[in-house]
């Protein structure tokens, strides 16, 4: 086992922070970034038409009739965390710097992960059909709620945000690729389930085409002027206490719901993600290009806290059900 394995990092973390690195030393000015920028957008589109290439209907389907368990879900990822992310608000701006909070409150409105939240599951013996259903029902669901909330918050806190526009700049450049795909899934279908790895390069070079672009605009800002050792420890601090929050109470809901160990895992893991494949390509699209870097910063944070405390946690819900089974087979 690598010492990477070992303390849980995620190997495409530390690609970001590299390309962060780059665009820091290495910002894209003048024709190149219209370049750059030119080819973020036929990116972030390449990206959702892929995700919805990928999303297979049967699999929706098979999970959907646990309406109860995707309820649950649902209001940990469009109501709980949001409602958290406003009560961050007490710690501004002595703990946390308002720039910053902006980033949690964008972070709060966004939808689940789908990859991690279904492996996790599957990995601690969780409802793995109710866990796809449920975590790709989110990330639709997102492109046109997420955009809402953020325009919610951000004007709780006396921000301006076009909330109309918003949606119709994420339906056009998120949600019809995505349809599209989706909708070509009987023609490219086979050609996908066998180029999965490739797929998932394209996505993953995507977020990373987006995320030196963003970051680029933000150094030629001057964002590391405005972020300190401090900013970034107060980051990870509030990160961690937002997930444990949320994975608190969706785990005493789950036993006080009477959802059994499947399902609790099942809503202990899809309602805890927040996903950064569809976080950093929509706020390139809702926010604007000097904002984005300072946005998805906490994001960023969150999702390797989130990887790393959920594969902790993945593991003791395998350990509890191998000691289960022990104790049935003394019996």
């Amino acid at each position: 086992m690598s010492w990477l394995q070992r303390l849980r990092i995620d190997k495409f973390l530390l690609v970001l922070i590299c390309v962060v690195i780059l665009a820091s030393l290495f910002p894209c000015e003048g024709i190149y970034k219209k370049v750059f920028e030119h080819l973020t957008t036929a990116a972030i589109a390449l990206l959702f038409f892929m995700h919805g290439a990928k999303l297979s209907r049967e699999a929706i389907v098979s999970g959907m009739g646990h309406w109860k368990l995707h309820l649950v879900v649902f209001l940990s990822t469009f109501a709980l965390f949001p409602l958290l992310g406003l009560a961050l608000n007490i710690v501004v701006p002595n703990l946390l710097s308002p720039a910053l909070y902006l980033g949690f409150l964008y972070l709060c409105a966004l939808p689940a992960t789908v990859q991690s939240a279904i492996a996790y599951t599957s990995m601690a013996g969780g409802n793995v059909a109710a866990a796809i259903c449920s975590a790709s029902a989110s990330s639709i669901l997102g492109v046109f709620l997420s955009p809402l909330l953020v325009g919610l918050l951000m004007q709780t806190q006396g921000g301006e945000t076009d909330t109309l526009h918003a949606i119709g700049s994420i339906i056009l450049q998120l949600m019809v690729p995505f349809v599209v795909g989706h909708l070509s899934r009987p023609l490219i279908a086979k050609w996908v389930d066998r180029h999965r790895k490739l797929i998932n390069i394209t996505d993953r070079s995507s977020i990373l085409l987006v995320v030196y672009t963003a970051f680029s605009e933000a150094v030629i800002e001057g964002i590391w002027h405005q972020i300190d050792v401090w900013s970034l420890l107060s980051i990870v601090v509030f990160s961690t206490v937002l997930l444990a929050i949320v994975l608190v109470i969706n785990t005493f809901a789950a036993r006080w719901l009477g959802f059994n160990t499947a399902d609790e895992i099942t809503i202990v893991f899809c309602g805890s993600k927040k996903s950064l494949a569809n976080g950093i390509p929509m706020a390139n699209v809702l926010f604007p290009a000097t904002a984005v870097g300072m946005m998805v910063l906490p994001l960023m944070i969150f999702h390797q806290i989130q990887l790393m405390v959920c594969a902790v946690l993945a593991q003791r819900y395998v350990n509890r059900g191998k000691k289960v089974a022990e104790e049935q087979v003394k019996e």
